[in-house]
């Protein structure tokens, strides 16, 4: 594999701190009135973008967040803010109605999570299959 020049390599630390190419340019020490052009370069070469791609998961890895833990603070949102308060008067009296604490956020922590599980490709309908419902009545004694 070619090996990156060193502003090279200034220039993909600073482009992961930012996400700027022209800034990262710049603060890599590139000289040219074009940093667009430089920065539109440099993000097309192969090399470059491995090297990225390679740091990006060196961080991600660095921070040792586990799925486990992020579906379950994903989840701990969308129930606390799905679940049903009171509505009060400017008297601080409750009305009798109920709402939602906060649905968008509700709404946004179940779309995550729904990426994050897969729930939402395009083969789903086709994979879904029709639960059976078993009761006590009807479970066969030889399998129990």
């Amino acid at each position: 594999m070619k090996e990156l020049t060193q502003q090279q390599k200034r220039f993909v630390t600073e482009y992961i701190k930012s996400l700027d190419g022209e800034l990262s340019a710049k603060k890599a020490g590139y000289k040219s009135k074009d940093l667009k052009t430089i920065s539109n370069s440099l993000l097309s070469n192969n090399f470059v973008i491995n090297e990225i791609k390679e740091q990006l998961k060196k961080h991600i890895s660095s921070l040792r967040v586990h799925k486990g833990y992020v579906i379950q603070k994903l989840l701990q949102i969308a129930e606390f803010s799905l679940e049903e308060e009171e509505i009060l008067d400017k008297d601080g009296n409750f009305t009798g109605k109920k709402k939602l604490r906060d649905t968008s956020a509700g709404l946004k922590a179940l779309e995550s999570l729904c990426k994050y599980l897969g729930f939402n490709s395009a083969n789903e309908e086709e994979e879904y299959k029709q639960a059976k419902i078993i009761t006590i009545s009807n479970l066969d004694d030889d399998k129990i």
